[in-house]
């Protein structure tokens, strides 16, 4: 089960012109990509709840976010796929995963009307057997809900499944779930070092799954 954003696409450019996007139109300081990048990894009503503050566990003004949270999903509706791109070694990578014979799913917490235009346009849509949004079920992660929710679709028991992602979110539900847990070394997780949430393995491109898998 592989997720989307920091593990197989960089989204953080289209996320964020639409944050700054967002911000000139209420009339507020512009954060530029650096910052965003420093955001991204806990869906988008989190990001813009850091942007309007400036901080990570920041909470706005109710009002003020009732305002800015359509704004920016209709401009993320308009950008979702005008300049995120994959990563350097994803397609290597999917296609090794196949060509093993590995069942592939996607879980992600970006919802299903942004993921699925995502993935088409990227080309990879068709690698997955079963895609998993963060509105698809009750509950996503951290929960080890949408990954066990994958393993019954499969039809196999948690301790053979692998998650691939990039975050400390990844990391808790694959723990939480009995999955193994690989973590790229390149992804979203607040400015801090993957390895120190201790997954099974952390690499720098997909093309070194060959190497372990």
């Amino acid at each position: 089960m592989i997720d989307v954003d920091g593990t197989l696409v960089d989204s953080v450019p289209d996320l964020a012109y639409c944050i700054d996007e967002m911000m000139q139109k209420l009339g507020l300081q512009k954060w530029g990509e650096a910052k965003v990048r420093h955001w991204v990894g806990n869906g988008i009503p989190k990001l813009v709840e850091r942007a309007l503050t400036g901080e990570l566990e920041g909470r706005p003004i109710k009002e003020v976010f009732d305002i800015a949270y359509p704004i920016f999903l209709d401009l993320y509706e308009d950008n979702a796929t005008e300049r995120s791109y994959l990563y350097d070694g994803v397609r290597e990578g999917l296609d090794y995963l196949q060509s093993q014979g590995y069942q592939l799913g996607c879980v992600t917490n970006k919802s299903e009307q942004f993921t699925h235009p995502l993935l088409q346009v990227l080309g990879i849509f068709n690698d997955f057997k079963i895609i998993i949004s963060g509105d698809t079920l009750a509950k996503r992660k951290p929960d080890p809900m949408p990954l066990l929710y994958c393993a019954e679709h499969f039809k196999l028991k948690p301790e053979e499944c692998l998650m691939l992602g990039d975050s400390v979110s990844d990391v808790k539900a694959a723990r939480a779930a009995g999955f193994d847990i690989i973590c790229m070394s390149y992804g979203y997780n607040h400015g801090n070092d993957i390895a120190d949430e201790n997954p099974d393995l952390v690499i720098d491109s997909m093309t070194q799954l060959s190497e372990h898998l």
